[in-house]
């Protein structure tokens, strides 16, 4: 039993409809791993009710999982906007979202063109990154100012399976991670954390 068994044996159990959406992941779509699994998604569920956001925005929707993890912990009330660059399955994604009942709105589009819109029309309490590795640094320019004090971050894959600690890894992704997590260790308008679940995820509240 890996350690990761035990923790799922532990912890609260996977709803049926994520398990399906990880199942499904797994059997139907290239890069699977990119998909939030059941340890992730508990704690994303825990820490949005902690948060208790009005708004939600998230980069990256990808299958969705870590969407309906949000939708599950927040409040009765609450919308969720999410960003996905990859089209070919909107319609899917759609559908899922109308089978969860929560307030959840699909953007399809580069997330650069698309978050300064919906900030134009309204703040977030809280936004998960989780898009385009080389990107992060570009996401944080549009987001560190534009957030109101209270609002939470949190952005995933910020360990990068270790690649961020490998001074010979020099790839984009690794590079846009590396700046990412720098410009956030810089910036004294802002608490952060790491937690080492899974590929790194780091929680920044702008204070």
């Amino acid at each position: 039993m890996t350690e990761e068994d035990y923790i799922s044996l532990h912890i609260s159990p996977e709803p049926a409809l994520l398990r399906k959406v990880f199942r499904e992941t797994h059997l139907y779509r290239l890069y699977p791993r990119m998909c939030t699994d059941h340890v992730q998604g508990r704690l994303l569920v825990m820490l949005t009710r902690m948060i208790s956001p009005a708004r939600i925005l998230e980069l990256g929707t990808f299958t969705g999982y870590s969407t309906l993890c949000f939708a599950e912990g927040m409040p009765e009330g609450a919308h969720i906007d999410t960003v996905e660059v990859d089209a070919e399955y909107a319609d899917d994604l759609r559908d899922l979202f109308e089978e969860s009942g929560r307030d959840i709105t699909l953007h399809i589009g580069d997330a650069e063109e698309i978050v300064p819109k919906l900030l134009a029309e309204g703040t977030y309490d809280l936004v998960f990154i989780d898009a385009n590795k080389r990107r992060y640094p570009q996401y944080w320019a549009m987001l560190a100012d534009a957030l109101p004090s209270g609002a939470y971050i949190m952005a995933d894959n910020t360990l990068w399976t270790d690649k961020v600690l490998d001074p010979t890894a020099k790839d984009a992704q690794t590079e846009g991670i590396r700046q990412f997590n720098d410009l956030v260790a810089r910036d004294p308008r802002f608490e952060k954390a790491i937690i080492p679940v899974r590929d790194g995820l780091t929680l920044i509240r702008k204070i």
